[in-house]
């Protein structure tokens, strides 16, 4: 079994961006042991869908990953990427410039700190320049959110972005085949693991937040994994219906 891990925030609040230090310990004990190759978000596809992989993604770029995800997954050789809205480097993760409710509001990454971790071997991509809704732009400012996001993480550290992260998980076919031109691979919010033949500009991850009690990660790719996976995303589905 296949898929990609998606990590938020590192903190005790309980949100549903956030995973508490003592789960995160868990996890990160359990990937190294292992039991399930993690390979970089870039090589997931090439590995044969038989096979146990986990490739691991952070959104936001929030400075709690510098301070507790980053030396942890760097002490075990645990391959990363972290995406970051360019232009909100430095500020914190009130998108729109209003708290989001049942969400802590928390610092972001600057970039002096990010070309550090460039250079100690962490892989950035993108996350768009503002973290606003791509659905909802018009194509001159999707342009400038994609390729001015690339660009900008090309300037500050040297290196061009291959994979993004649509903000919120808003996508349709305009801002996918948009998307498509300017990075190799993108990820979604779509609750899954990975297929024989994903899109690789549309692909799912598990997210984190679902697997804070204690070996419910460990558990990987056995019936009661798939089966807690299967109720998590109608859970999800249900509520992203009801909410629109």
């Amino acid at each position: 079994m296949r898929a990609i891990l998606t990590y938020h925030s590192i903190d005790p609040s309980g949100s549903p961006i956030s995973l508490d230090e003592g789960s995160f310990r868990r996890h990160v004990q359990w990937l190294a042991s292992r039991r399930v190759q993690a390979v970089p978000l870039d090589w997931i596809l090439r590995v044969p869908p038989e096979r146990d992989a986990v490739a691991l993604t952070f959104d936001d770029g929030f400075v709690n990953f510098a301070e507790v995800a980053w030396p942890l997954l760097r002490h075990h050789d645990l391959p990363v990427t972290l995406f970051v809205a360019t232009d909100r480097a430095g500020g914190d993760n009130r998108w729109d410039g209003r708290e989001q409710r049942g969400i802590p509001s928390l610092p972001l990454l600057g970039w002096d700190a990010l070309v550090r971790l460039v250079e100690k071997g962490l892989t950035l991509g993108s996350h768009s320049r503002t973290h606003r809704k791509l659905t909802e732009l018009d194509d001159v400012a999707l342009t400038e959110e994609l390729d001015g996001s690339a660009a900008e993480i090309e300037r500050r550290t040297g290196v061009r972005p291959a994979s993004f992260c649509y903000p919120f998980g808003r996508l349709d076919g305009r801002v996918h085949r948009a998307v498509a031109r300017t990075y190799a691979l993108a990820c979604t919010t779509e609750l899954r693991v990975l297929g024989a033949a994903d899109d690789p500009h549309r692909l799912p991850r598990l997210d984190a937040h679902y697997y804070r009690s204690a070996a419910r990660l460990e558990a990987w790719g056995s019936g009661g994994f798939r089966r807690h996976l299967w109720v998590r995303a109608r859970a999800r589905g249900l509520r992203e219906s009801l909410g629109r």
